[in-house]
């Protein structure tokens, strides 16, 4: 019997396979291809997850470790936490960013606190010494690729459900998951191949296109190589941005509205004498309209969209995840690069410095496309099972650009046809936000915790209300405090999140940093989409 069937026979009421009276009894559960470590009550106050995550207080608890095994070469690492009063019926799947390889307790935690049930995964393996950019567990084991790529996400899922089922005698009467970048992919990835796993799914910033993706972060590198952009003229260029494009929507506000009207030329900041840090060289102003560009293929095809313009400095930008704070350093170069030596070649002597955007990118395909890129738009099963499913991203990220998330939105609606009404999607773009948040634009809408209370302002309270009673989100309020992501700062701006492709239009009335004076309108003309980009991902304009 799977773990789907044993689910399935404790959710139709035909008695638990093991009734478990206290959590430690869960510890002689008997699963398929799982094996029960840890059964333990933990009681409530502060708490220190095995990772070293404190908690200053949590909820009692049953928490529950254990590994499924689904191939010889397989270790998926689990825990499930589950209140041990007060649960209020709902399961929650926890994500993992970049490649994995430990346990999200921080997710965790936070559910619980709100009563939910609770699951993580290590996703197949233990990170090594570069934590999430490492990716040296994938040399020689294709299995545990698989289990990364989608595998241990549902397999954590239809046990953490099963030992739930367990506990308390009924299965979670909804289920959610919650994911941004990587963890957008996993989302993804659920709503793709296994609908029946989750009720409800919000994909952020998602990392679905990961073979091109990564691709798009060792061209960067070589384009970064023909002439090096400096951390330290990021401002300028993010200041010539704003001053030719900010007011584009209305409002002078320090963000740009929607990065693809903006018609900006970095030839503008062509050093006219010695060169500084407000200047470019012509050679800088090439690799910044590169950069903007985004690679194309010699078939003249798009192979990822280019980053957008704006929002290019702070912790979170450029300095991060493009330009490093030196040559060889983005963040995004590091996981294209150990992608492609542990991943695809298998090989540590792979040299970035010879990428091939066709012959690479075409070898990235053939070896993972199929495991790690969560691109399907049939979505049929998801939505014929009332799955619902929100997609979010930041207009100004610069690890995965928005119109990734576009792209795939819209190749939904190529195949399901045109989404009107309370169907089963609704995308929201936020302005200024950069890699799941921070940036200049109010980055804070609940889009990475669980149930805050308020589906006006909260991303995952809207799901909620979606799937338990039908009201889908048009309109999601995010703010921005005066400290990134800290309410006792004080609130800086709010401002409405539209539902795509609706956007948010200032009144005329009232204070501009109040989102009570914006209204979400749709555009009257609507961004044509490139004409390059392969129609057999994308569709090629909004009609």
């Amino acid at each position: 019997m799977t773990k789907g069937q044993v689910l399935a026979v404790s959710l139709m009421g035909m008695g638990r396979l093991l009734a478990a009276s206290t959590c430690e009894g869960l510890a002689n559960f008997s699963l398929p291809d799982t094996t029960i470590t840890i059964a333990v009550s933990v009681p409530a106050g502060p708490y220190t997850a095995p990772d070293g995550t404190a908690f200053s207080s949590l909820p009692a608890f049953c928490r529950v470790a254990g590994s499924i095994q689904p191939t010889a070469d397989s270790k998926i690492q689990f825990e499930v936490w589950m209140p041990a009063s007060g649960w209020n019926g709902k399961f929650a799947g926890a994500d993992n960013g970049g490649f994995g390889g430990s346990i999200n307790y921080g997710k965790m935690g936070d559910a619980l606190s709100h009563d939910y049930a609770a699951a993580s995964t290590d996703t197949g393996h233990t990170a090594g010494s570069l934590g999430v950019l490492d990716a040296s567990w994938a040399l020689g084991h294709p299995e545990k690729v698989i289990d990364y790529g989608y595998r241990a996400i549902h397999e954590t899922a239809q046990t953490g459900q099963a030992i739930v089922a367990a506990f308390y005698g009924q299965g979670p009467n909804h289920s959610y998951f919650n994911g941004c970048s990587n963890g957008g992919r996993q989302a993804l990835m659920e709503a793709q191949r296994y609908p029946a796993d989750y009720d409800g799914i919000i994909a952020g910033d998602s990392a679905n296109f990961m073979t091109h993706l990564f691709s798009t972060g060792v061209w960067d590198n070589q384009a970064l190589a023909v002439s090096y952009l400096p951390p330290s003229k990021l401002p300028a260029i993010e200041a010539a941005a704003l001053a030719a494009c900010d007011g584009l929507d209305g409002v002078v506000d320090g963000v740009i509205d929607d990065p693809r009207k903006c018609n900006f030329d970095p030839s503008i900041l062509l050093c006219q004498g010695a060169e500084t840090d407000a200047c470019l060289t012509s050679p800088e102003i090439g690799t910044l309209k590169a950069l903007y560009a985004g690679p194309v293929n010699s078939a003249g095809v798009q192979v990822f969209p280019g980053y957008p313009v704006g929002g290019q400095t702070g912790a979170n930008g450029w300095s991060l995840w493009v330009t490093g704070p030196t040559q060889d350093t983005g963040a995004l170069f590091g996981f294209g690069y150990y992608y492609f030596v542990s991943m695809v070649y298998g090989n540590l002597a792979w040299n970035p410095n010879a990428f091939n955007i066709d012959s690479d990118v075409a070898a990235a395909d053939a070896a993972t496309g199929a495991t790690l890129n969560a691109t399907d738009p049939d979505l049929t099963a998801f939505r014929e099972r009332g799955g619902k499913l929100i997609l979010f991203h930041g207009w100004s990220d610069p690890a995965i650009a928005a119109e990734s998330t576009i792209n795939y939105y819209e190749s939904v609606v190529a195949k399901l046809g045109r989404i009107r009404g309370p169907s089963f999607i609704r995308l929201f773009l936020a302005p200024g936000m950069q890699h799941c948040e921070y940036g200049p634009g109010p980055d804070s809408f609940g889009q990475n915790g669980f149930d805050q209370g308020d589906p006006q302002h909260d991303l995952e309270s809207a799901l909620e209300l979606w799937v338990e009673q039908g009201v889908a989100p048009e309109r999601i309020v995010a703010t921005r405090y005066n400290t990134d992501l800290d309410p006792t700062t004080g609130v800086l701006r709010t401002r409405p999140l539209c539902a795509y492709p609706a956007v948010a239009r200032w009144e005329g009335l009232g204070s501009t940093d109040d989102a009570a004076n914006f209204a979400c309108a749709t555009p009257a003309s609507k961004v044509r989409r490139n004409p390059r980009l392969p129609t057999s991902l994308f569709v090629t304009a909004i009609p």
